[in-house]
């Protein structure tokens, strides 16, 4: 592990919590993360910080899934195949990265994100109806089953492992769509789809070397703390409160993507 201020290392444990408690409310908490990772270690490689991410992000995703599997309704086997597209996809994904320009890719998700921002704020009932309207549910089929695994699993698996953004938060979208769950439950089956999804990455970073154990032990703590605060407060104020804190990640993904893209 590099020599770190100690000021720094206050900074970037403050961060690894609040990265921790977004990632269990909603998805996003590698928009905080990464960026306070590559800014507090300006002097580390790339792909260490990668590593050192997935390490401390991992641990809090698990605890956030393991509060989830306690109080909420997972649906574990669903998830778990999910999952493991996921992890396909991302592969795939990491496979191409190299030859596609993120300069053309961010404007694109930049569009799709507002459109997902304009449907959230257009639609109040979206997230909400399939757990509050007297237990009216409706029916998840084979079919929907077949299309989250392989576009919501591979897919967005693909996506993250190419560009990566914003993934927790699509995971949460997606499987609201597909699978017709509320935002409280979408949230703690994307924990599991992201277990899944960052332990494959993170086996292959440990495999090359790219991962400071140290320093992400130390992170991962807040990180967990972080993540056991915000699945509790999801479970406890309910789909309302998912609902706001996923706009107000929506356009800070927006703003950052904007600013990779005309500023930086």
């Amino acid at each position: 592990m590099p020599d770190i201020a100690l000021t720094t290392l206050v900074v970037l444990c403050l961060a690894a919590a609040a990265a921790g408690w977004i990632d269990a409310v909603v998805g996003g908490g590698g928009l905080l993360l990464l960026p306070a990772l590559l800014l507090g270690l300006p002097q580390v490689p790339a792909a260490q910080v990668l590593g050192t991410n997935k390490a401390v992000a991992i641990v809090g995703t698990t605890g956030a899934a393991v509060t989830y599997l306690r109080k909420a309704p997972v649906r574990l086997w669903t998830a778990l195949r999910i999952g493991l597209a996921a992890l396909a996809g991302s592969m795939a994904g990491a496979f191409f990265a190299a030859g596609i320009s993120s300069e053309v890719l961010r404007p694109v998700i930049m569009v799709v994100l507002l459109a997902v921002a304009a449907f959230v704020m257009l639609r109040p009932s979206f997230g909400r109806a399939a757990a509050e309207d007297d237990g009216a549910r409706p029916e998840v089929t084979r079919a929907r089953i077949v299309a989250a695994i392989l576009l919501v699993g591979g897919g967005i698996g693909f996506y993250d492992g190419l560009f990566g953004p914003g993934t927790g938060t699509f995971l949460v979208l997606a499987l609201t769509a597909v699978l017709h769950l509320d935002l409280v439950t979408a949230s703690a089956n994307a924990k599991i789809v992201n277990v899944c999804t960052n332990g494959g990455a993170l086996a292959m970073f440990a495999y090359q070397g790219n991962v400071m154990w140290q320093l992400g032990a130390v992170m991962a703590v807040f990180n967990l703390v972080g993540g056991l605060v915000g699945a509790r407060m999801a479970l406890s104020r309910g789909s309302g409160f998912v609902r706001g804190v996923l706009l107000v990640v929506v356009f800070s993904l927006v703003a950052k993507l904007a600013f990779d893209q005309w500023v930086a």
